[in-house]
């Protein structure tokens, strides 16, 4: 019997990163040189999407394959611990899989004490070989993480500011497995570094924090001019382009030790956040929200082979939370397992059919927050490829974009009757998400 070769994986997540804040989409503000090179060598998905722009849903999704209202529906939910991740269907093909960094799936509440301190248990990190991570922390300098089980329980707090620390971790976990393979043991591996910044509070090492000035950043043409909304957004951003830029170098040091380990062409590096970040668009600040600079987060395929043998470029298919699992799946030359509800996205790298692909992502807040700074309703909505936003309340359209023409959503046209006929595809194609999904949502009758 011939034994398939399989590659190996790795996600980088960040927390709270909006697409258009890197050097490749022409930010101004910043720079990105690591994930430029991976735009450039890989596959670029332009119209990547948060389909629940918040931490916890978003994150049972990319896991699971399967939409937040069958997996995790709202802020500090927990994730079902019998349901599966993509960690058993990989570990059944003989990787071994190693998490690193924020969890938040465990369902703890910040009411009840520091999440930072809270212990997940065993049975509830997923499946996955090796886990070092922690609930929720929004304190970079001060980090604690835990796993193992039993007498062989840990808890401590990471030397330094996060990001580097757990990309400590990875690069540490990366040598002992390339040990372990020159020992002749190989077995294929799929990591997951997912650090908290660039979420709020927007701090980072002095390094890059000193090449940002509130005073010097250029806000988006979609900031209205109100003095406090402008000043928050400014003071808030210069701390949130000093977190990508110390993120874009970890990006560059995984990159560099998987060259230095003669790994680099046989790993695909995935890169991408779990919603964005508005900053002021809108008037309106941090998530949950629909508009652009919440839904839209980077996402980046790339590593592998040299250039030739892989596709590069950008797509404008609509990626979401719910393919990530599938198409990291598709990557390794697995099928995708039938409670998996999302679509398989590989061979934009790989090369092969793509028959059946999505003509749009469904967009969804199911339990609101009830946070400041948040929707404080549950809503629904849709991304087209062709261009289109379409949003709902509960009975009642609320926002709809021509995108092609208007990227800084300045036109709502949702109670435009010239755009009638318009709305009423966009409600049709989201009713038929609702119920394709086995979602549950009122909406409007047009």
């Amino acid at each position: 019997m011939i034994e398939t070769h399989r590659p190996n994986v790795i996600w980088i997540v960040d927390d709270q990163h909006r697409a258009q804040a890197t050097g490749y989409q022409g930010d101004p503000n910043l720079a990105t040189p690591n994930l430029d090179r991976m735009a450039q060598e890989g596959i670029h998905f332009d119209a990547a999407v948060s389909g629940f722009p918040l931490c916890c849903p978003y994150r049972g999704s990319m896991l699971t394959g399967r939409y937040p209202h069958h997996c995790v529906p709202g802020h500090e939910r927990q994730m079902p611990p019998d349901m599966p991740t993509l960690a058993q269907p990989l570990r059944q093909a003989g990787y071994h899989t190693a998490y690193f960094g924020k969890w938040h799936l465990d369902g703890f509440h910040e009411r009840d004490g520091r999440a930072a301190m809270h212990v997940v248990p065993p049975e509830r990190r997923g499946g996955f070989d090796q886990w070092v991570g922690y609930e929720n922390n929004n304190s970079p300098w001060d980090s604690w993480v835990h796993g193992g089980a039993g007498s062989d329980a840990f808890q401590y707090r990471l030397p330094g500011y996060e990001t580097d620390a757990l990309t400590d971790l990875l690069l540490a976990y990366l040598e002992e497995r390339q040990r372990l393979q020159e020992s002749g043991a190989h077995q294929p591996l799929f990591a997951v570094l997912s650090v908290q910044p660039p979420h709020n509070p927007y701090d980072a090492p002095d390094r890059w924090r000193e090449r940002h000035s509130p005073g010097r950043i250029e806000l988006r043409r979609n900031v209205p001019a109100i003095p406090r909304v402008e000043e928050r957004a400014r003071r808030d951003l210069a701390g949130y382009y000093a977190q990508i830029e110390n993120i874009d170098w970890n990006v560059g040091r995984v990159v560099q030790k998987l060259a230095d380990l003669g790994l680099r062409d046989d790993t695909h590096l995935l890169f991408f956040s779990d919603h964005g970040d508005l900053h002021g668009s809108q008037g309106q600040f941090h998530k949950t929200a629909p508009w652009e600079e919440s839904i839209r987060v980077p996402f980046l395929l790339a590593g592998g082979p040299p250039y030739y043998a892989f596709r590069s470029g950008v797509t404008g298919a609509p990626i979401n939370h719910v393919d990530v699992a599938p198409t990291t799946l598709g990557l390794c030359g697995l099928a995708v397992p039938d409670w998996m509800e999302g679509y398989d996205y590989s061979p934009l790298r790989l090369g092969g059919d793509l028959s059946g692909e999505p003509d749009s992502a469904f967009l969804q807040v199911v339990i609101p927050t009830g946070h400041g700074d948040s929707v404080d309703r549950p809503w629904r909505g849709l991304v087209t490829r062709d261009g289109w936003k379409y949003i709902a309340l509960a009975g009642q359209p609320w926002l709809m974009f021509d995108l092609n023409e208007d990227p800084y959503e300045q036109a709502n046209l949702a109670m435009n009757t010239r755009y009638a006929a318009e709305r009423r595809r966009l409600n049709d194609r989201l009713a038929a998400w609702i119920a394709d999904t086995g979602d549950r949502f009122d909406l409007p009758q047009l």
